[in-house]
């Protein structure tokens, strides 16, 4: 029987995205895979709810381009000044950010349209990497 850090069910994803559809998506998507998630259009409206709920988030899936000029670099910072989680950033881009953006924040990145069987895998790869080191990625 799989301990609790292996049930998906006990990890929380927020997923940051402008766009409604996404949201929808990537939350079917998450919840058919036994993850529970919160969705959000930008990172404040998602630190609120996680505020409102007093969740703690296991993992963050951000789009690259959000609106009002703001960038997943940018969210997921900000979300990673109140939890250190480690983080998807989804991008239809080439080149999203500058390499050393990409060290610096220490995400994982993948390019539009997502295989959901990466997808998958680099969600449980992420979470394992957690646990293993008691870090983020």
């Amino acid at each position: 029987m799989p301990t609790a850090p292996d049930v998906p069910s006990a990890k929380l994803v927020v997923v940051i995205d402008d766009d409604p559809m996404v949201l929808e998506g990537m939350s079917g998507l998450l919840r058919s895979w036994g993850y529970q998630v919160l969705t959000a259009a930008t990172e404040d409206a998602a630190l609120a709810s996680l505020a409102a709920q007093g969740r703690r988030p296991d993992l963050i899936v951000c789009d690259y381009r959000l609106a009002g000029g703001r960038n997943g670099v940018q969210a997921v910072e900000q979300l990673r000044d109140a939890f250190e989680i480690p983080a998807l950033i989804i991008t239809g881009g080439v080149a999203p950010a500058r390499p050393q953006e990409r060290r610096v924040s220490r995400y994982e990145l993948m390019h539009k349209p997502v295989d959901p069987t990466a997808l998958h895998e680099t969600l449980r790869e992420a979470l394992k990497r957690v646990r293993e080191t008691g870090r983020d990625s």
